[in-house]
């Protein structure tokens, strides 16, 4: 009996992906998992040996490092706001987000050169080392993590989660906003955005004004991957729909997903998958978000970590993630014409464990937030023209 064409292309294997995969279109052809694409591209992308890859000129920049006391700083964010770089992290002990956990930051004047790091939130519920379940998993205890900086009608916004440290997440789960104090030069926790949500990176602009983030529930695993639609009446008005369905109905894991606007004006929305398939799933809308296509499996290597991308000024879009399925090393750069398929991937840092990326553009450079072995805010600036004259031969 012969399967459908879309559960067809969704169990090829990587020597076919380039071969019989048409490209993707949101609206006559969602299926197709066509993502990485180009002549020096091997049947198995797989295959691609990431170390030679081609190597970006980077200056390399360390914002915080606790490495010495085997602290954790992760979930990295940057921003530009009022003349200044902005970065916000996760700040723990010993593991990440166990109780006790809080969210720092630090500001630059030109992205180089970093103040020291400062608390941006309060100890969660009160507690602070010493304090019973400090450090620990245990379901008495609160964790902060960060969650993006967002300008919002002019103000610089910092998102964080609050709930109980024993899981991923607790039943108390809700996503709270902090608003930069110019004039006392510190945050003011001024409440809840949503209850019931962690999201992954700050909201975006839709191309129909509103503002729209991810959202997982506590529960997610068995309930799904959301997608906000709001923002803009107020701070806590957000309308959720659901992107991917939980308990195990397709064969997606769905993590950390990220989204981008295409030229279009269609959505692309890009999930990890949890499921160990070593690619990057994809789905898209046509409808501001409102529904989405069946998540496919595409032919771009992942190694289970977080990614993330964005529309460069000059229309090309650039993904950056640990595309080698092995292990979170090196952390990559992909760059597409039309945000769906890319045909250049570049190697930005390695050598050890990197991950969890942030990238921002700024005055003509590439700024790639990440976390080094989960104990160092780092960022690699990169120049945008410095890529014009690279590219990937064959292997």
């Amino acid at each position: 009996m012969k399967l459908p064409l879309h559960l067809l292309l969704c169990s090829l294997t990587g020597a076919a992906f380039a071969a019989d995969a048409s490209r993707p279109h949101p609206r006559t052809n969602p299926a197709s998992p066509l993502m990485l694409a180009a002549d020096w591209v091997p049947s198995d992308p797989h295959a691609i040996n990431f170390e030679k890859l081609p190597r970006v000129p980077v200056q390399h920049i360390v914002v915080s490092d606790v490495s010495a006391k085997k602290g954790v700083n992760q979930h990295n964010y940057l921003a530009h706001h009022d003349g200044r770089f902005w970065a916000m992290w996760s700040d723990g002990p010993r593991v990440e987000d166990m109780g006790g956990q809080i969210v720092k930051y630090s500001t630059s004047a030109d992205g180089v050169t970093w103040a020291a790091p400062k608390p941006l939130t309060g100890a969660p519920r009160g507690l602070v080392p010493g304090m019973p379940h400090y450090n620990t998993r245990d379901k008495e205890g609160f964790r902060y993590i960060s969650r993006g900086l967002w300008v919002r009608d002019g103000e610089l916004l910092a998102l964080a989660s609050l709930d109980e440290a024993a899981g991923f997440f607790g039943p108390s789960l809700e996503l709270r906003a902090f608003r930069w104090n110019r004039s006392a030069e510190r945050w003011d926790d001024i409440g809840v955005v949503q209850k019931n949500a962690i999201n992954n990176f700050a909201p975006q602009k839709l191309p129909s004004g509103e503002w729209a983030m991810t959202r997982r529930k506590w529960d997610y695993k068995d309930t799904g991957v959301e997608f906000l639609i709001g923002g803009v009446k107020r701070l806590d008005d957000w309308t959720s729909v659901p992107v991917v369905g939980g308990g195990g109905d397709i064969a997606l894991k769905a993590e950390e997903p990220i989204w981008w606007a295409l030229p279009d004006g269609n959505l692309q929305a890009l999930f990890r998958d949890n499921g160990r398939s070593g690619y990057i799933f994809r789905s898209f809308s046509t409808d501001n978000g409102r529904t989405w296509s069946n998540p496919v499996k595409t032919n771009f290597p992942d190694a289970r970590s977080k990614l993330h991308g964005l529309r460069l000024r000059d229309g090309r879009y650039v993904l950056v993630s640990n595309a080698n399925p092995k292990k979170r090393d090196p952390l990559t750069l992909a760059v597409s014409r039309d945000g769906m398929v890319f045909d250049q991937l570049y190697y930005v840092v390695g050598g050890r464990h990197v991950d969890y990326p942030h990238v921002m553009e700024h005055d003509g450079y590439l700024y790639i937030a990440h976390s080094g072995a989960k104990m160092s805010v780092e960022i690699q600036r990169v120049r945008i023209a410095d890529l014009a004259g690279m590219k990937n031969t064959r292997q």
